[in-house]
């Protein structure tokens, strides 16, 4: 169970960054833990979602810089100007520590990543599975990217049925102490409040707020897949005559993007090696799983029963086999983050050869990670991990499986075989 006193694995990076930057931007999705981890290391609060406090703010701005540093203003994009007033003021005060601001919401596109040094933004996901008390971690991520492929060791004890109740439960700080129905009604919320929320206060009302819950939860059901935008629209529509246009399905993505709640993998493409007939389109992921497997009404049992997703979207494997992949992405994101790494996708043009994720050394190199639903890794698993190595040599820093088994090692041709629960930073 997370308890407020676990540390999270951005803690490190906040704090060197806040000892040595004027203001920092902590950004992600609605419930993550940003204000929590914010307030945590601020003197001053302005909470910007409170109507009182942002009626003051808005009459004059300013007010939102003043007090104690660190200022911190929570869910700043409600009052968009103190962005600016924010970048002016260490323009002129250079002192480190000086504001922490927080968002749920980027209402000005690229704006937020453009303080060319001013303010520096620092991405906050879910709790990855390292975050969420399972156990101790035995690899490092960290390590995995340093290429000198040392051994891997560990045990666990967290069995599928576990995995299942993680992706279930989600990543949320504040729902981790939920069950059963309170659980299920609090996920519904977060969902509704996208639509009859955040939509409208991102400058988009919905004329069919019905039309745009079946796209997302079409979306939902092609997670960990490149199906086409075309395929989850008509998987939405299928007992609809009309099918809505691009350009009509388009700006939910858009919104969902600026929201942090879509968070698509995007393709790996080597520059140094030629591999033919790339494909580049992004795997498509949510914030966290859970959010997928609420929206299609899915329970631990269905999953377990290996039941198809509703409605159906082509892929390889089952719609559990998904969903953990997801759950992995959540982590191995956090992991890579902290070592200044990114993590991508492989995939051939047609799908004849895939890799789940590539997560990129900031120096150069990768480590290819194949994440897989089974409980002991045979020779088939690894094929695809063989078949790139191959191709791109010491580019490849190592190779690991995600499993779901109870033990970590090296198989003999030197790839990693590591239970999701023992990966961490």
């Amino acid at each position: 169970m997370f308890s407020d006193t676990v540390g999270r694995v951005v803690d490190d990076e906040l704090d060197e960054l806040i000892s040595a930057l004027p203001a920092v931007a902590i950004e992600g999705a609605r419930a993550v833990g940003k204000t929590h981890t914010a307030l945590q290391r601020g003197a001053t609060i302005r909470r910007l979602d409170d109507p009182a406090e942002r009626n003051v703010v808005l009459a004059d701005p300013t007010r939102a810089l003043q007090g104690e540093r660190p200022v911190v203003i929570d869910e700043w994009q409600r009052v968009p100007e103190v962005w600016d007033l924010v970048r002016r003021a260490v323009d002129h005060d250079r002192t480190p520590g000086q504001f922490i601001l927080t968002g749920s919401a980027d209402p000005m596109g690229a704006v937020i990543h453009s303080g060319a040094g001013r303010i520096v933004s620092l991405r906050m996901r879910p709790l990855a599975l390292a975050e969420r008390g399972l156990g101790d971690v035995t690899v490092s991520l960290a390590t995995l990217l340093s290429g000198n492929r040392s051994e891997v060791s560990g045990r666990t004890s967290v069995t599928l049925e576990e995995y299942v109740r993680e992706i279930l439960q989600s990543g949320f700080p504040g729902m981790r102490h939920l069950t059963g129905r309170v659980l299920r009604r609090q996920l519904d919320g977060y969902v509704q409040r996208i639509f009859q929320r955040d939509f409208p206060e991102m400058g988009r009302e919905l004329r069919s707020p019905d039309a745009a819950v079946r796209w997302f939860r079409s979306y939902a059901a092609a997670i960990a897949t490149s199906a086409s935008y075309e395929t989850i629209r008509d998987a939405a529509t299928s007992d609809r005559g009309d099918k809505p246009s691009r350009a009509t399905t388009q700006p939910y993505t858009a919104v969902m993007e600026r929201l942090w709640v879509l968070e698509p993998v995007d393709a790996w493409l080597p520059e140094r090696n030629a591999i033919r007939r790339l494909a580049s389109p992004p795997k498509h992921n949510l914030v966290d799983p859970a959010l997928a497997a609420r929206v299609l009404a899915v329970s631990a049992e269905q999953l377990l029963q290996g039941s198809p997703s509703r409605p159906p979207i082509p892929r390889d494997g089952t719609f559990l086999g998904a969903l953990f992949e997801s759950l992995v992405t959540q982590s191995v994101r956090v992991y890579a983050q902290a070592s200044e790494a990114e993590v991508r996708h492989f995939r051939t043009h047609g799908g004849e050869r895939e890799v789940d994720l590539i997560v990129v050394a900031p120096g150069g190199g990768v480590v290819a990670v194949e994440v897989k639903l089974a409980r002991t890794i045979t020779d088939e698993h690894v094929r695809q991990l063989r078949w790139l190595r191959e191709r791109i040599g010491d580019e490849m820093l190592d190779a690991v499986v995600i499993s779901t088994g109870p033990e970590a090692y090296r198989r003999r041709d030197g790839i990693a075989v590591v239970p999701a629960a023992l990966l961490g930073p």
